[in-house]
């Protein structure tokens, strides 16, 4: 299993998006072109004041990026918070071989370096709420999101092992874990965000502006995009008020929901250990605050 940032599959700078963006939409081509951010999947480079444009930089998340287009700009519209809809696709060339988006540019920092105030809780149940709906018969399985957590415990297995023996994973942590594992999903699937980790969420002065990166898109358990409460929000009466807004939440689903925030910690911290500070405090902050009590 692969614990370190994925390398790249296919060098991505600006210079060879100049190229495509002059081939493809020329019109765009002269706006001022800036490297940004390169994660597990995508390179993103800020294109004039109000654009991005998002490229793939491996064969794993060109299917990704591809089922973003497809699928967000018939969700986006009913959203009360930003997404970064495709406004161009860019075809696969001689030069690039996978499709790409041209975005809007959405302001703000992530949810791990500005953290949202706690008056922004009902804002993300509600967003949650919004977002939390059937799916068409069509819409896309994850294979390793919104699934039952027990399909995931093999994998997890030697993850937990590794943070046990960094002091990073404790008796709490199991109890909660066992938990989850155990607790039977109880409520049709729907719409799932599918990666809601606090990089994937962007904040202005406090406030939720955008949710990015849906290219986990798909439809399964509501509680995988649940698990955003334990992690956007260390305080239990402030998650309380974000699940009020969500409505609908039973103890069972609330139980996976901390199953799945544990998941998303367990794997950020374990990724963190090996190249990547960021993960490394996200998953530890999330640890503490799990901590095992059942709030």
């Amino acid at each position: 299993m692969a614990r370190g940032t994925p390398e790249a599959e296919w060098p991505i700078d600006a210079e060879l998006v100049r190229a495509l963006l002059r081939r493809q939409h020329p019109d765009l081509a002269d706006l001022p072109l800036v490297e940004v951010a390169a994660g597990w999947d995508n390179a993103m480079l800020r294109l004039g004041d109000e654009l991005a444009v998002r490229l793939p930089r491996r064969q794993a998340a060109a299917e990704l990026i591809l089922k973003e287009q497809r699928w967000l700009p018939l969700l986006a519209p009913s959203l009360p918070l930003a997404t970064p809809v495709p406004l161009r696709i860019g075809r696969p060339s001689p030069d690039y071989p996978w499709s790409f988006s041209v975005t809007p540019w959405l302001d703000g920092e992530s949810a791990d370096r500005r953290p949202p105030a706690a008056d922004q809780a009902s804002a993300l149940g509600g967003f949650l709420a919004t977002l939390h709906k059937p799916a068409p018969d069509d819409a896309p399985r994850n294979p390793v999101r919104g699934v039952p957590l027990s399909e995931r415990a093999e994998a997890m297995a030697p993850r937990i092992a590794r943070l046990r023996a960094a002091g990073l994973f404790g008796d709490g942590h199991a109890a909660i874990w066992r938990e989850a594992l155990e607790a039977p999903l109880c409520i049709e699937p729907t719409w799932i965000h599918g990666d809601l980790h606090p990089r994937n969420v962007l904040v202005q002065e406090g406030r939720l502006s955008a949710v990015i990166d849906w290219g986990d898109l798909a439809v399964g358990d509501p509680a995988t995009d649940l698990a955003s409460l334990w992690m956007l929000f260390a305080d239990p009466a402030v998650r309380e008020e974000a699940l009020r807004a969500r409505q609908g939440v039973t103890a069972v689903t609330r139980k996976r929901a901390r199953g799945w925030a544990l998941l998303f910690a367990i794997v950020l911290a374990d990724t963190g250990l090996v190249d990547h500070p960021e993960h490394l405090a996200i998953g530890k902050r999330v640890l503490h605050t799990l901590g095992g009590s059942p709030a």
